[in-house]
């Protein structure tokens, strides 16, 4: 009997010491993660949109329509559209500009609706400085309100922070 016991035990012994070390360093990485959190590295972008140029605006419009894509802001006129397929928004824009850009705006959610907890413009600015990114474009510290600031990514992809209110 007393071997069928330490049988048992012997069997049991490692899974339960397996259990409670994984189970220790999920703590560990839980609050890791949670301390890193809360740094200001936090930042609160607002709504994302990635920002396309395009040769033909109509013909892109009908692409983006294929895929479910519906005109949510802009004009042929203005030669731009912003588009949009539930909460994933793209923006068509003919001669403004080359290249494609990320897109985020500070202060809206992708209805272009205001959110009360959002990080400024100029918060977000002073946080790349310090953080040792080089911005290609700045905003006046000393406003307050719309402003933008550009930079790029290692790969060279053109950033865009655009603060509307």
């Amino acid at each position: 009997m007393k071997k069928f016991a330490l049988l048992i035990l012997g069997l049991f012994a490692p899974f339960g010491l397996g259990y409670y070390i994984n189970d220790m360093v999920n703590k560990v990485e839980t609050n890791t993660s949670l301390s890193t959190l809360n740094t200001k590295n936090d930042m609160k972008l607002g709504a994302f949109s990635i920002s396309l140029s395009v040769k033909n605006l109509e013909i892109s419009k009908q692409f983006y329509e294929k895929l479910g894509f519906k005109v949510f802001a802009g004009g042929m006129e203005q030669n731009y559209l912003i588009m949009k397929n539930e909460n994933s928004l793209i923006g068509l824009f003919q001669g403004m500009f080359e290249g494609n850009i990320l897109t985020f705006n500070p202060g809206w959610d992708e209805n272009a609706k205001n959110i009360e907890n959002f990080d400024d413009v100029r918060d977000i600015q002073k946080a790349l400085r310090n953080s040792q990114i080089t911005l290609m474009s700045e905003t006046d510290e000393k406003t307050s309100g719309p402003g933008s600031i550009m930079f790029t990514d290692p790969d060279g992809n053109v950033i865009l922070i655009d603060q509307h209110r």
